[in-house]
């Protein structure tokens, strides 16, 4: 199995942060279109992240505004990536002039992207998954709007 691992820094506090992942409405602004949440331990989640491309899994572990832990997969299409097949890990470190986030996604099937819509920063990934590669501008938690920064996604 693959791990991806994604790290960023964010001019926004962890508890600003923190947020982006555990609001229905501040996630929906950087990720997905429409979902349902439930942000507690063993909480479902379900949204629709681009046209019929649907994520579900569960979340693991809510610890604001440290950390969060939950499972990933897609219902349906190309990505062989069944709902809660994959876990990802998100840490919050709290930095001078904001955060550092570090994003872990463990338990991908070889030679298949994981997309990661988070802004460019320090990038490294494991197992038999090459550098992501930058295609198209993202939106980043505390941000409103796009921005012209690269999308990384691993290919």
């Amino acid at each position: 199995m693959d791990t991806v691992t994604l790290e960023r820094h964010i001019a926004a506090r962890p508890e600003t942060v923190f947020g982006f992942f555990t609001d229905r409405e501040k996630w929906l602004s950087w990720m997905g279109a429409d979902g349902t949440f439930s942000f507690e331990p063993g909480g479902a989640y379900r949204t629709r992240v681009t046209g019929e491309n649907v994520a579900a899994g569960r979340f693991l572990t809510v610890d604001p505004p440290k950390r969060l832990v939950f499972t990933w997969g897609w219902e349906a299409g190309p990505m062989r990536v069944p709902p809660g097949s994959t876990t990802v890990e998100i840490t919050l470190e709290p930095t001078a002039d904001g955060t550092l986030l570090r994003l872990v996604h463990t338990g991908l099937p070889p030679r298949r992207p994981a997309p990661h819509t988070l802004r460019a920063g320090s990038t490294t990934s494991t197992g038999s998954r090459p550098a992501p590669k930058a295609t198209t501008p993202a939106r980043t938690p505390g941000c409103s709007s796009p921005r012209a920064e690269p999308l990384l996604v691993a290919s």
